[in-house]
C-alpha cells in the first residue's frame, strides 16, 4: 500500500493521469475534475489559515480542534498563518500547501486563476449539515461546481476603549470624521485603520448609507466617480489616524499602546483584547457592515488530497465549528453549531452577529465587470494602487 501511495503522489504531482486514481484529482479535456473516491491518508496536510482558525490548545486547552483530528486520522497538521487575503493567494501559488482558509475575496481570485480543484461534496458525509445560505455561495460555487467547504463567517466590529465611551459608539462614522468623544477629547490621533485595500469597502459602505445621491449599490462595485468620493473620505480619515494596522496581532499589540479610542476591527482582535482583560469592548454597529466568509479550499495540485478531504469533513462537525466560532468571535456555517458548543450557544451566536447575516456585505474582489451589466467598475488592482498611495500620504 505504501508503494501504491508513492505512485499516486507522483502521478498527482505531474497531472498526467488518464484514469481515475483514489485520492488524486484528474483532468478531462484539460479541465480539473473532482475526486471520485478517497484513499488512505498521506500522514500530513499543509494549511494556510488566518490567526486563531487552527487552534490546538496551546493558548487555552478548551479550544483544540486540531489534536483530535491528528489522532483520529493520522494526518499531521502543518499551519502557515497569513495576515491578508493577498498573502494567502501568494502563498498558495507556491504549491507547498494543500488547503487555505480563503476569505470570500481571495476565493474568487483563486478560482479565476485556476489555483483550486473542484470539491466532490459526495465524499463529505456531513455536507448536508451546511447552512443553505452557504451551500451555493458565489465565492466558492461556479456553474454549480463547488470549490470549497464553508467554515466561519464574520461581521466586522467597532472596538472601543470603554474608559473613553460611557455608551458604545453606534456608527462607523466615528472612525471617519473628527468629533468629540465622551471623554470630551477629540478622536483625532486616536483612531486606527486597516492597512489593506479592503478598507476601501468600509468607507464605500458608509457613503452608500449616508450619501444616497452617489447611488452606490454595492461597496465593491464602484464607478470612477464613486471611487473618487470614497478615496476623498479616506484621505480625510488619514489625518485623524494614529496609524494603520497590518494584521490581527498588529492591531492587538498597538490598539491600547498607541492610546487609541476606537477602530473598525475583525472579531478575532476583539476577542483577544477582551480575553486579555483590557478595557476594550466591541459591538457590531446597527448599520450595515462589511465582513468575511471563510472557506476551506484545496490546491489544484494538493500533495495530500486524502488528508485534505478528511480535514474538510472534520470542520463540518457542529462542535468544531461552534468552538472555532466562539474562539474567533465568528459565526458557524453548519446547522446546529451554536447549540453544539458549550462555549458559544445562542447568546454567543447572537453577539457574533449570526442573525445579522442580511446586514453583512462580504468581502469580494472588485472587478471591471460589475455583475449587473455595467462594465465601468474600478478593478481590484486600482484599489490596491490607490490605497497604497493613500497610506503613503499622496
Amino acid at each position: 500500500m505504501k508503494g501504491l501511495h508513492k505512485v499516486q503522489i507522483l502521478i498527482c504531482g505531474f497531472l498526467i493521469i488518464s484514469v481515475l486514481v483514489a485520492g488524486c484529482s484528474v483532468r478531462k479535456n484539460g479541465d480539473l475534475i473532482p475526486l471520485e473516491s478517497l484513499g488512505p491518508g498521506e500522514g500530513q496536510v499543509n494549511i494556510i489559515a488566518w490567526d486563531g482558525y487552527m487552534e490546538r490548545g496551546d493558548t487555552d486547552e478548551n479550544f483544540d480542534w486540531v489534536t483530535e483530528f491528528e489522532i483520529t486520522t493520522g494526518c499531521d497538521v502543518q499551519v502557515e498563518t497569513a495576515s491578508s487575503s493577498d498573502e494567502m493567494v501568494a502563498l498558495l501559488s507556491r504549491g507547498e500547501y494543500d488547503l487555505v482558509t480563503a476569505s470570500s475575496d481571495a476565493a474568487t481570485r483563486l478560482i479565476a486563476n485556476g489555483a483550486l480543484q473542484p470539491i466532490n461534496v459526495d465524499l463529505l458525509p456531513s455536507w448536508d449539515m451546511v447552512d443553505t445560505r452557504f451551500k451555493e455561495s458565489s465565492w466558492h460555487t461556479v456553474n454549480g461546481i463547488h470549490y470549497g467547504v464553508p467554515f466561519l463567517w464574520t461581521a466586522n466590529r467597532l472596538i472601543f476603549d470603554n474608559s473613553v465611551f460611557t455608551n458604545p459608539p453606534q456608527s462607523v462614522g466615528v472612525t471617519f470624521f473628527e468629533q468629540q468623544l465622551p471623554d470630551e477629547l477629540s478622536n483625532k490621533g486616536r483612531l486606527q485603520a486597516y492597512e489593506g485595500a479592503m478598507a476601501i469597502a468600509d468607507a464605500a459602505l458608509y457613503l452608500m448609507q449616508t450619501r444616497p445621491e452617489l447611488n452606490i449599490r454595492d461597496p465593491y462595485e464602484l464607478n470612477r466617480v464613486q471611487f473618487g468620493e470614497v478615496i476623498n473620505l479616506l484621505r480625510g480619515q488619514r489625518e485623524l489616524l494614529s496609524g494603520y494596522w497590518a494584521d490581527a496581532s498588529d492591531q492587538v499589540e498597538s490598539f491600547l499602546e498607541d492610546d487609541n479610542a476606537v477602530a473598525i476591527a475583525w472579531p478575532y482582535q476583539a476577542q483577544v483584547l477582551e480575553r486579555m482583560g483590557n478595557q476594550v469592548d466591541s459591538l457590531i454597529p446597527p448599520e450595515k457592515i462589511t465582513g468575511r466568509a471563510e472557506t476551506f479550499m484545496m490546491h489544484s495540485n494538493a500533495q495530500h488530497p486524502n488528508c485534505s478531504y478528511f480535514w474538510m469533513e472534520h470542520i463540518l462537525d457542529p462542535r468544531v465549528q461552534g468552538n472555532a466560532a466562539a474562539w474567533t468571535g465568528s459565526n458557524p456555517s453548519v446547522i446546529g453549531a451554536c447549540e453544539a458548543s458549550e462555549f458559544l450557544g445562542d447568546a454567543g451566536c447572537e453577539q457574533n452577529g449570526y442573525f445579522r447575516y442580511e446586514d453583512v456585505y462580504f468581502w469580494k474582489t472588485p472587478m471591471e465587470n460589475c455583475g449587473d451589466g455595467r462594465m465601468d467598475c474600478v478593478p481590484y488592482s486600482d484599489w490596491v494602487t490607490a490605497y497604497l498611495s493613500l497610506i503613503g500620504g499622496q
